[in-house]
């Protein structure tokens, strides 16, 4: 297994610059990959395991009840890439019924995915892996070094699989995540034996069980919602008091979106290198939003990325599908 990493120091200003400028914003804002340092990482697959948090056990079911299919669907040895790879468990189950020739795992938390990959090495020593430490939000593209692992291991033309589960999908606006589908789709149309994409989606449904998923009563998607504002404190030198701020989630029906924030609960200044903002008490950080699709909609917008939409699964209460689409 090799481990690499392009969040290269040349990349700090502009990181430093868009956090900088969303927290100058009219309405502040933090994107929601900035969640995940290495305990954001934990705090995030603790919440995987709440009663509150339905998609992950909903899409496990749902591929698990789906193998045949999907075993017979999506091309076998093939390079499985799988985007917010995290702690790999997602797509390690799908390793049985996809036989993937190589797992290429891509995440922004680079200690969490190294790790992850050290404990998957024991269980799979035979896959060849390789970890990509990127944020792929704003450019979905396979750095040198993966294009060359490939190539060294003669896999340059084999089928590639997107995998990208979860309904993370979710955190883009339908216009950003059509922009992603583009590049997930030109990743896998640059394999002369093509491929496709497996990916979950999160649907609509009632308000209660949308808010309850994104505000648990243990506050676990408390602290991780507030843990963003350690990470910041690290990485841009800002002054957070972490007690001076709450929790908010909430679903945007207008929007179709859950919508994440945290509220100062007092007057207070943030200073950080070069700048400071003046929050006054009720005023919030916008921290992440999670769209909610309907089938119809989403393979439109499958279809409209340049994919063909070719299978579709759900659960028996429809909270959760998962696709197939080739290229």
């Amino acid at each position: 297994m090799k481990q690499v990493s392009n969040l290269e120091p040349n990349l700090e200003p502009l990181v430093m610059s868009e956090l900088g400028d969303g927290l100058l914003r009219p309405r502040a804002q933090v994107s929601p990959k900035y969640f995940y340092d290495a305990l954001g990482s934990r705090l995030f697959e603790a919440i995987t395991a709440l009663d509150e948090y339905y998609p992950t056990r909903t899409e496990a079911a749902i591929l698990e009840a789906a193998g045949a299919e999907v075993s017979e669907l999506v091309p076998d040895d093939a390079v499985l890439i799988d985007l917010g790879a995290g702690n790999c468990a997602k797509a390690e189950r799908l390793f049985p019924i996809l036989n993937p020739a190589a797992y290429l795992a891509i995440d922004i938390s680079t200690e969490f995915l190294h790790q992850a990959l050290q404990t998957l090495g024991h269980r799979h020593p035979e896959l060849p892996r390789l970890g990509v430490g990127m944020d792929f939000s704003t450019c979905l593209e396979l750095p040198p070094e993966s294009i060359a692992w490939l190539s060294k291991l003669g896999l340059d033309n084999q089928p590639k699989i997107v995998f990208y589960p979860g309904s993370s999908i979710g955190n883009f606006a339908p216009q950003e995540a059509l922009v992603l589908l583009r590049q997930a789709q030109a990743v896998c149309a640059a394999s002369e034996s093509g491929g496709g994409i497996l990916i979950g989606v999160d649907r609509v449904k009632p308000r209660s069980v949308l808010e309850a998923a994104y505000d648990d009563a243990l506050g676990v998607t408390a602290a991780f919602n507030r843990n963003l504002l350690r990470h910041l404190d690290r990485i841009l030198g800002t002054d957070f008091d972490l007690e001076g701020w709450k929790h908010i989630a909430f679903f945007n029906e207008q929007e179709s979106r859950i919508e994440m924030h945290l509220e100062s609960l007092r007057e207070q200044t943030v200073r950080w290198p070069g700048a400071e903002r003046q929050f006054c008490a009720g005023e919030r950080i916008h921290t992440e939003n999670s769209y909610k699709w309907d089938p119809p909609r989403f393979e439109a917008l499958l279809t409209q990325a340049g994919f063909i939409p070719t299978q579709h699964w759900t659960d028996e209460d429809q909270w959760f599908s998962v696709f197939w689409a080739t290229v």
